[in-house]
């Protein structure tokens, strides 16, 4: 009788706590996507990887492969690379599995993570049938994302500007069609994020209704800090940075539409005072040698990441 005294107390106490009641675990409630996404206490880490899009040209025209962008990193000592899924052979085909586990062993043995990969895709197209496509070509290649050990898979949300519908009624598709790739990831593991890309999305504020609609722990946003346009950058990341998962940081960005060169130590200090912690991938663009350009931007985000 004592035993069940106790325990009947002890399940007093817990269903009365007001913890355990927020958490969302006792009522059956989803805990919110700001509590999955909560940061840890000990703050931010930053490790260094590189966005295959800085070799475009060479990738895209097969004077360089992706095995050579491996070599590439090691030789700069970056932590990890982005290997985008449309250098890869047979694109927008998924490689065979013996040419996906011969890449991820060549770079855990050069020490290099992969850091996550991406896909083309355009989900305000209003056919239905041609984003269904596109839900085939991610869900694919979330499947190769999870043999590749890459964490995270890059989507785009589209470019079109269908008429006779407006934002709200193309977010309303995009994002039930991104919410079928969602679970898509969660069943292999590898978190869905799309890429702020001044296309669809072209604010933190756009780029904020689309994930809180989503509202998935794996679910998030690559956070291209040179695809804000309109008014304010640091103000625009500063909003966004508690929804990334991954980055872009390039050279360039835009104040008030001025392109110019990026304050990396604002853009630094913002990334830490988010407590993230994870990839800071680097991607250049324009004209350029990139075994040139890439070096030279990576010794500034470093000394970024040393003094912010």
């Amino acid at each position: 009788m004592k035993d069940y005294v106790e325990r009947r107390n002890f399940l007093k106490s817990v269903v009365v706590s007001p913890a355990l009641i927020a958490s969302g675990i006792l009522s059956g409630t989803p805990p919110s996507q700001a509590s999955y996404n909560k940061r840890s206490e000990t703050g931010s880490k930053l490790k260094t990887s590189l966005n295959a899009y800085s070799f475009n040209e060479p990738l895209k025209n097969g004077s360089m492969k992706l095995e050579d962008l491996l070599d590439f990193c090691a030789a700069n000592n970056f932590d990890a690379v982005d290997l985008t899924g449309y250098y890869f052979p047979g694109y927008p085909n998924v490689p065979p599995d013996e040419y996906i586990f011969n890449l991820k062993r060549k770079a855990f043995l050069l020490g290099l993570d992969i850091s996550g990969t991406g896909v083309r895709n355009d989900f305000t197209n209003p056919d239905a049938a041609k984003r269904k496509e596109d839900i085939i070509l991610i869900k694919n290649w979330i499947e190769c994302a999870s043999k590749l050990g890459a964490p995270v898979i890059r989507i785009f949300s589209g470019t079109q500007n269908p008429p006779g519908y407006s934002w709200t009624q193309i977010k309303t598709w995009m994002v039930k069609d991104i919410n079928e790739c969602v679970e898509h990831g969660k069943t292999h593991g590898v978190i869905v994020a799309v890429q702020n890309h001044n296309d669809f999305i072209k604010t933190a504020d756009e780029a904020q209704n689309i994930i809180e609609s989503v509202n998935s722990a794996w679910f998030g946003l690559i956070l291209d800090i040179g695809s804000y346009r309109r008014g304010d950058p640091f103000k625009q990341i500063e909003q966004n940075a508690k929804y990334a998962v991954n980055w872009q940081i390039k050279e360039n960005l835009y104040v008030d539409g001025v392109e110019q060169k990026t304050d990396l130590k604002k853009v630094i200090s913002i990334v830490k005072a988010s407590g993230y912690r994870g990839y800071l991938p680097i991607e250049t663009l324009g004209e350029g040698d990139p075994k040139i350009k890439v070096p030279r931007f990576l010794a500034e985000v470093r000394k970024a990441i040393e003094r912010g």
